[in-house]
């Protein structure tokens, strides 16, 4: 080759972008594409609605709702009977609309917690077992057989009555996660044990680039779409768990909580059995369930905004792709 030739791999592009254009198409790829995937996809529309609402009573809410207190209106108001209480009230008076409000806040520190404890030990020890093999593997997968073992909710009633945790939201959701993340390394290493050997990932290993960060430039991006699902499903774990064990008064707690509202009015009011006190049980359990429905829709999203097809059609790159149709 003579000196005048250019290789191939010396060729330069004939149009550099610059540096207004670059940030544009940044933003345009983890901004804007989402959102418009989210816009044409009508389960991810209801999904955003549903949890900027129980963020919106996290947040705001609570600085616009009085402090729940007994004598706050009178006895069993029915739901939807009055604009000062419109969800009605409890057996001592309590507005219900301002228990639900507060008891928003620790549900979503609790799945926050919980849920992000579970994946992030999943992917640690699943992706690492995956791509290291041999003694590394052996161990941790050892570690992880031995958690898939153990009942999670008797070891989970065991540690609330041991562990001085109080009624720590962030500390309930870890302990409703304990062993939960055992079976989501488990399903990663297998996939790390096909993404492994991809040529991409061999590339990587020949230059010389460290384990952790081909793990989270090359193998990890891939896991995303899996990764966010069980995100969300470890959440709707934590809501049915934590309801289920407030309800049953074996987890502490010192503050309101959608549980403790249901237990309450059955012990105190026999909802199950009174048309007058039953929308003290109906109330927290619609927020339950709307609550848990939010999450599920977004978790059936999830994999459009992660899919590469469906991100680039949706992305308006630099470049004059401007005027391309967008389709869902």
């Amino acid at each position: 080759m003579s000196r005048t030739e250019t290789s191939d791999f010396e060729t330069l592009s004939e149009t550099q972008l610059t540096r207004s254009e670059r940030y544009r198409q940044l933003i345009d790829e983890l901004v804007l594409a989402p959102a418009r995937i989210v816009w044409h996809d009508w389960r991810a529309r209801i999904a955003v609605v549903i949890i900027s609402g129980f963020l919106f009573l996290g947040t705001v809410g609570v600085r616009l709702v009085d402090e729940p207190r007994t004598n706050q209106g009178d006895r069993l108001v029915g739901a939807f009977r009055t604009l000062e209480h419109p969800l009605g009230t409890t057996a001592s008076g309590v507005d219900i609309l301002s228990q639900i409000t507060y008891a928003t806040v620790p549900m979503l520190q609790m799945i926050t917690a919980g849920a992000v404890f579970s994946v992030v030990m999943a992917t640690a020890i699943g992706t690492t077992s995956g791509y290291k093999g041999g003694v590394v593997d052996r161990v941790l997968m050892t570690v992880t057989d031995v958690l898939l073992t153990i009942p999670g909710l008797p070891l989970v009633i065991v540690l609330a009555g041991v562990l001085p945790i109080g009624g720590n939201p962030y500390a309930i959701g870890v302990l409703l996660s304990i062993n939960a993340w055992a079976g989501l390394a488990r399903a990663l290493r297998s996939q790390v044990l096909t993404l492994r050997d991809a040529e991409y990932v061999e590339a990587s290993r020949i230059m010389g680039v460290s384990t952790p960060k081909i793990l989270s430039a090359d193998i990890i991006p891939n896991l995303m779409p899996y990764i966010t699902m069980n995100f969300v499903q470890q959440a709707r774990a934590v809501i049915f768990g934590s309801v289920g064990l407030y309800f049953l008064g074996i987890l502490p707690y010192n503050r309101t909580n959608w549980g403790v509202m249901m237990s309450d009015a059955v012990r105190q009011a026999g909802a199950t059995s009174s048309v007058a006190a039953f929308h003290w049980l109906l109330m927290p359990m619609l927020a339950v369930i709307l609550l848990s429905m939010g999450l599920t829709l977004f978790a059936q999203s999830a994999d459009r905004l992660f899919n590469p097809r469906v991100r680039a059609r949706h992305a308006k790159t630099i470049g004059g792709d401007e005027t391309d149709e967008v389709s869902s």
